[in-house]
C-alpha cells in the first residue's frame, strides 16, 4: 500500500463523498479550515492506495510548525473494506513516514454503555498497534479525549510539549484557552463549545469568532465516532 498526498480539489472530493459520513459532524473539521492549514503548509490529507493506485482508505494529519511528530486527525478505512487489517497496515504507514504519531480518540464517559463498549475498543486497537495512553487528557471544543501516542519518546510531559505545540502554532492564546483544554486538568470542568470555531483571517479574536460548518445536515444512521472507521 502507498500514501498518496491530495490536492484541495481531491481532497474536497473525498470529503463530501466519504468523511461527512464516518464521522460525527461535531467532531469533523471544517473543510474550510483543512485547506487553510494545506496553504500553511501544514496539513497533509493523504489517500491510501494498493500498489495499482485503488483507493483503500485515508488519513488527516496536522503538522506543527516545527515538524516534531504530526496530529492523526481523521483516519478510517473506505466503506466495504473495514476489518481486513487495512487500518493496522496504514498506521504502520504513516508511522513510518512521520515519525511520531500523536492521537486523540473519545474519552469513555459517555451515558451510553455501548458507546463506551465503543469508544474501549477504540484504544484497545490503537494500543494493539503500538499506541499507549498518555497521562494526560485534553478537551477539544467540548469533547473530552484520551490522548494516544506512537514514537520513540518515554516523557509524556515531552510528549505533551509537542503535542500542545500543535495548536499553539495555530490558535492565538485567547483561542486556545477557551476551546483546546490541552491538558485537562483532573476534576476541571469541560468548556461548552460549538463543533469547531475558526479564527477568521481578517479578524481579531473576542470580538466574534467565526463559526463554521460545511452544509451537510445531519449525521449519518451508521455514523463512525473520530478515528474509529480505521479498525
Amino acid at each position: 500500500m502507498k500514501l498518496k498526498l491530495l490536492n484541495e480539489a481531491e481532497l474536497t472530493r473525498l470529503y463530501e463523498s466519504e468523511m461527512v459520513h464516518d464521522f460525527p459532524k461535531e467532531e469533523l473539521k471544517p473543510l474550510r479550515a483543512m485547506k487553510r492549514l494545506m496553504a500553511m503548509g501544514r496539513y497533509d490529507p493523504l489517500l491510501v492506495t494498493e500498489d495499482g493506485g485503488s483507493p483503500r482508505g485515508y488519513a488527516m494529519v496536522w503538522l506543527p510548525e516545527d515538524r516534531r511528530g504530526a496530529l492523526l486527525e481523521f483516519f478510517a478505512v473506505l466503506r466495504g473494506q473495514r476489518n481486513g487489517g487495512l487500518g493496522a497496515a496504514t498506521l504502520d504507514l504513516l508511522f513510518e513516514r512521520y515519525g511520531q504519531l500523536f492521537g486523540e480518540a473519545e474519552f469513555p464517559d459517555s451515558p451510553d454503555p455501548e458507546e463506551n463498549e465503543l469508544r474501549r475498543r477504540r484504544l484497545g486497537f490503537y494500543q494493539r498497534n503500538g499506541f499507549r495512553v498518555l497521562n494526560y487528557e485534553c478537551a477539544l471544543f467540548g469533547v473530552h479525549f484520551n490522548c494516544l501516542y506512537r514514537g520513540p519518546e518515554q516523557n509524556d510531559q515531552a510528549i505533551l510539549t509537542m503535542h500542545r505545540g500543535v495548536y499553539a502554532d495555530y490558535f492565538s492564546p485567547p483561542h486556545l484557552e477557551h476551546y483546546i483544554q490541552l491538558p485537562l486538568a483532573p476534576g476541571e470542568a469541560i468548556h461548552p463549545s460549538p463543533s469547531w470555531v475558526e479564527e477568521d483571517e481578517d479578524e481579531v479574536f473576542g470580538t466574534q469568532p467565526e463559526v463554521l460548518f460545511d452544509s451537510f445536515s445531519s449525521k449519518k444512521k451508521n455514523e463512525q465516532p473520530k478515528q474509529e472507521a480505521g479498525e
